[in-house]
């Protein structure tokens, strides 16, 4: 079996700027009315299943920036 890729989510929450937090949010198919409301928030804020998918979705830096 495969060893899923993690993302640190929390880390990258942190030093990010509400842009690249929106690309995050948009690269796990968050809906558009919602990204403001998380964008805002911090990353212990977000709902469970959210970070999971962030974390366990494959997505590098190369993909965000």
């Amino acid at each position: 079996m495969a060893k899923v890729k993690t993302f640190n989510g929390s880390s990258f929450w942190k030093k990010a700027y509400a842009h690249e937090r929106s690309k995050l949010l948009q690269l796990v198919h968050v809906p558009n009315d919602q990204l403001v409301k998380y964008v805002n928030k911090g990353y212990a804020e977000l709902p469970a299943p959210l970070r999971y998918e962030i974390e366990t979705s494959g997505i590098t830096l190369k993909n965000i920036g």
